[in-house]
């Protein structure tokens, strides 16, 4: 499990490092860059929630 959660982790940055380089900052709302921003912000979100469940994981094993 340990793995997976790095894994995913890694899969989202490399994404979001993806999708930065699609943005047209002249003008963020429209066409692709709409659609990168999508996508960086749900790979935000998949990082976050991988790091929460990494915490909950090691919050179980103290209790044990």
């Amino acid at each position: 499990m340990k793995i997976f959660i790095y894994v995913i982790i890694i899969v989202g940055i490399g994404l979001i490092a993806l999708n930065i380089t699609k943005l047209d900052f002249n003008d963020l709302f429209a066409g692709e860059s709409a659609v990168a921003l999508i996508g960086i912000f749900a790979a935000a979100c998949a990082i976050l929630l991988m790091l929460i469940l990494r915490t909950s994981l090691l919050i179980k094993k103290k209790n044990k």
